[in-house]
């Protein structure tokens, strides 16, 4: 199941259904369950108190995501900061709810064991992104 939340913003996130059915239509396709996902939209100021206190990174980011995966069930928390989807979307030139389905993607792949820390794993990630927010207007 995947649950919403918010700290520290007074954000409203409006398509809860369609991408908790998005995400399970990811999740199955990696052939892997839907367990427990929390995803927590907060502030940059917030995002930067859970890298620094749980990563020991002291800088901002625009997601954080928490694995407590067992066996092909996903589950974890994908902390999202707002602020930085809504920076990002401008400099890339996309529109913020684009750039924030990328982002909670991004997240869910990290759980499905996809990373992002070489050129190659990146450029593997962004084709599966890709991929999935395509998919994202049929469900």
């Amino acid at each position: 199941m995947v649950s919403y939340f918010t700290e520290d913003t007074k954000f409203s996130f409006k398509e809860k259904r369609l991408t908790s059915r998005w995400l399970r239509l990811v999740a199955e396709s990696e052939i892997r369950r839907l367990g427990d996902i929390s995803i927590i939209f907060c502030s940059d100021n917030y995002i930067l108190d859970v890298n620094m206190k749980y990563l020991q990174h002291d800088y901002f980011t625009d997601i954080i995501t928490f694995d407590y995966c067992e066996g092909d069930r996903l589950s974890g928390d994908l902390f999202i900061s707002v602020d930085s989807v809504r920076e990002n979307a401008s400099f890339y030139g996309t529109e913020f709810a684009d750039e924030l389905n990328r982002v909670i993607v991004h997240g869910l792949l990290h759980l499905i064991g996809y990373d992002d820390h070489t050129d190659e794993d990146v450029a593997v990630m962004r084709a599966k992104e890709n991929y999935y927010l395509s998919l994202r207007e049929l469900v």
